[in-house]
């Protein structure tokens, strides 16, 4: 059941989703939708109750204290929020949440349900995967579409993964079932710097938000951020040969256009290489 009291009328909503959890490396893809609360001065509109699908020892509810005094329990949960961009002629409908422990088919039936109610043209669902790239150059983003046009439209690089999936692979399975027009965009984070934030990867993932909504989105702090987080990691491959020496192999790869999404043992054992060459501790 959604806790929501009379949804407001919106102009020719698209929605924008992200999911803390599996489908969020570095908590780049919450940190877009964040970044568009604020800058859009979004208001919330609706909220699902958690009860049915979230284990609360998994993802603990926090108690905060109101005016220094009343105590107030906040529970994790997916909140729904109306954002409408200055001179635009649409509004844009942000979801952002936490992935549910179960009942996952109902928890994305209940999504749907409401942007059902609120009219929404299409879904954009964003993630953030970890990845052997380079920090140096822009950063992959790789997705699906629920139509070929769309797909072309965005220059989408079709994902060829296949094995477990997240929250953002079944909310768009969803809506395809669901014959609602669905993008997904999942950004390529370096494995070696994941590290939350990540507003380059961040950053990465609002270009295209801006493609699909033909909007501009105020993004000067978030640009500052990235050109810093960068700096970071140069200096930090100045100072470690044997990093520098992978970021180089990396940059050679992108050259030769082989690059790839790491799985989940590749990353390990590049983990375990990067520590073992430098004289740390290796899993056993």
């Amino acid at each position: 059941m959604s806790e929501f009291d009379g949804l407001p009328v919106l102009r020719n909503p698209v929605a924008i989703a992200a999911f803390e959890g599996w489908n969020d490396a570095a908590d780049a893809s919450t940190a877009a939708v964040e970044h568009l609360e604020q800058v859009w001065s979004a208001r919330e509109v609706a909220a699902i109750d958690p009860e049915e699908f979230y284990d609360f020892q998994v993802n603990r509810p926090t108690v905060t204290l109101v005016d220094g005094e009343t105590r107030r329990i906040e529970w994790p949960t997916t909140h729904f929020s109306v954002a409408s961009p200055p001179d635009a002629e649409r509004d844009v409908l942000l979801i952002r949440g936490i992935e549910p422990s179960m009942r996952w088919r109902t928890f994305c039936d209940e999504i749907l349900e409401i942007c059902h109610s609120l009219e929404v043209e299409r879904i954009v669902v964003l993630g953030a995967l970890l990845a052997d790239v380079p920090y140096t150059r822009p950063l992959p983003i790789s997705g699906n579409a629920g139509a070929r046009d769309s797909a072309e439209k965005f220059d989408l690089t079709p994902t060829r993964y296949e094995g477990a999936t997240g929250i953002v692979g079944v909310l768009h399975d969803a809506c395809t079932r669901a014959e609602l027009d669905s993008l997904s965009f999942w950004v390529h984070v370096p494995h070696y710097a994941n590290n939350p934030p990540c507003p380059k990867a961040t950053l990465a993932l609002l270009h295209r938000v801006e493609d699909v909504l033909d909007l501009p989105i105020p993004m000067v702090d978030l640009a500052e951020e990235s050109a810093s987080w960068e700096r970071k990691l140069r200096v930090a491959a100045e100072q470690d040969s044997e990093l520098a020496d992978y970021v180089r192999e990396l940059e050679e790869r992108a050259v030769d256009g082989s690059m790839r999404a790491a799985s989940g043992d590749e990353i390990a054992q590049e983990f375990e290489k990067y520590l073992r060459r430098r004289g740390g501790p290796t899993a056993k």
